[in-house]
């Protein structure tokens, strides 16, 4: 495969690689144009590239991807003598439903008859359909074609999610069309940079999450604007902050604005789904078990960041005043009950942003129109909160805008930090704080790691499962 450094950036979009390493390339890509300072800026992360230390993580460089359907997509092309169809692609749900329905024509299996115990036919309305099939071969063929249109829709089901965890983490950067990217180096830098902060996994931690604007970010942001053709419309998809859409043509705002609230209205449909499959407890917001917390965060960040960006939009172009009549709220999260034991525990006290949200109507209420909530009910409940509405993100996009330090990027184990990517490799595979027992075979050395101090972070002093 041809590679350069700008192509493996491009790679990097849809995967969760650390600042370090996409420094690294960063500093590949623009070998000869970095000023001394500049690369001085970026050497404080690409020094720590594993390139250059010689050495890798234990954490996966990958979202995680649903599995194809390609022991279904066998089953049923070994059971209907097609073997050309194991050629289709095992990763597209469309190809693997047109299968399942070119299949069932011979048995007279479709997706809106496809219920094993009420839409099979009986050995007369077989014969009289001309499928000459003994009983045990018909009830095989109908339950392969069953389990593949169950795949295709699982598997599309579990694209669309990772689609909605890649825009809550990093916008609409894993869109973003490879000769495009490469047009623009100096814009293309700074999207991979800021892509990689925002992908960086959650801590364990009463600090809440870092701010991903950095240094080496503001840096890579400066060389964009001194070139006078940069590609602000790409640099807006991973950072739609007012002052990058300001820069940006009408249409183009236009059209990011429909994007946001496209992205709103899908994950709004979502969360109503899973709220209704099992209503959470708003007040709090903590995880019971049973919830399906990680479904929920995923959509509930993707729908977040959507909110941001779509209100962004709105106040690029001056168009604040619609909130007055309608102004949807933002999505909790669902925390850790240890996590939540925690900050209890330490003094600390719910989150103002979660009495808000359990203050107002439910988004996905708001967005169909059923309910009404208007800028002026956000303010109040802010108000109540002790929150300013605009600088906390409800009704507006902050005014300030802070710049991180770079700091080098911790070896975490659901969500604690480990000294040692030896030791965080050892520990996630005995299962150490995820929740579960640990691994009996493997809890000797995990009880080593531990005892030798190799966990870093500061700690609750009860048993936790921590998370990432």
């Amino acid at each position: 495969m041809t590679t350069t450094p700008l192509l493996d950036l491009h790679r990097s979009l849809d995967r969760r690689m650390r600042p370090e390493d996409v420094a690294d390339l960063i500093s590949l890509a623009l070998d000869g144009a970095l000023s001394a300072p500049e690369r001085l800026t970026l050497d404080q992360a690409a020094v720590h590239s594993f390139r250059r230390r010689g050495y890798v993580s234990s954490m996966t460089e990958e979202f995680a991807k649903p599995r194809g359907g390609g022991p279904q997509l066998a089953a049923v092309a070994r059971l209907f003598t097609h073997t050309e169809w194991t050629e289709r692609n095992a990763d597209d749900p469309v190809s693997l439903t047109e299968v399942a329905q070119l299949a069932g024509q011979a048995i007279g299996w479709s997706p809106d008859q496809a219920d094993y115990k009420y839409d099979r036919l009986n050995r007369a309305a077989r014969r009289e359909a001309g499928i000459d099939l003994p009983k045990r071969q018909y009830n095989r063929r109908f339950r392969a074609l069953g389990r593949l249109s169950a795949k295709a829709a699982k598997l599309g089901d579990g694209q669309e999610l990772r689609k909605l965890l890649l825009v809550g983490r990093s916008g609409f950067a894993a869109t973003l069309a490879e000769d495009r990217f490469a047009a623009d180096p100096d814009a293309a830098c700074f999207v991979a940079y800021f892509t990689a902060r925002r992908n960086l996994r959650r801590q364990f931690s009463l600090n809440g999450k870092d701010n991903p604007f950095d240094d080496i970010a503001q840096m890579l942001l400066a060389r964009c604007e001194k070139n006078p053709g940069a590609d602000w419309a790409m640099i807006a998809v991973v950072y739609a902050k007012p002052s990058i859409l300001a820069r940006l043509s009408d249409a183009e705002r236009g059209q990011m604005l429909g994007a946001w609230y496209a992205v709103m209205r899908q994950c709004a449909e979502r969360l109503e789904k899973l709220w209704k499959t099992r209503p959470l407890n708003r007040q709090s917001m903590v995880v019971r078990r049973g919830d399906d917390s990680s479904t929920w965060n995923t959509v509930a960040q993707a729908y977040n960041a959507a909110r941001a960006g779509w209100l962004a939009c709105l106040q690029s172009m001056n168009a604040l005043p619609l909130l007055d009549a309608a102004c949807p709220g933002k999505v909790m999260r669902l925390m850790a009950a240890d996590l939540a034991w925690w900050h209890r525990e330490t003094g600390g006290d719910l989150d103002p942003n979660t009495k808000v949200w359990a203050e107002l109507p439910l988004p996905w209420e708001v967005l169909s129109g059923r309910v009404t909530c208007t800028r002026a009910d956000v303010e109040q409940a802010c108000e109540e909160a002790g929150l300013d509405p605009a600088e906390s993100g409800w009704t507006a996009g902050p005014a300030k805008h802070r710049v991180a330090r770079f700091t080098p990027t911790p070896e975490l184990v659901h969500g604690v930090t480990i000294a040692d990517p030896v030791w965080a490799s050892l520990l996630r595979r005995a299962g150490v704080f995820s929740g579960k027992r640990i691994k009996p075979d493997m809890a000797d050395d995990a009880a080593h790691g531990l005892a030798a101090d190799v966990v870093v972070a500061d700690l609750p002093l009860r048993p936790f499962s921590g998370g990432e």
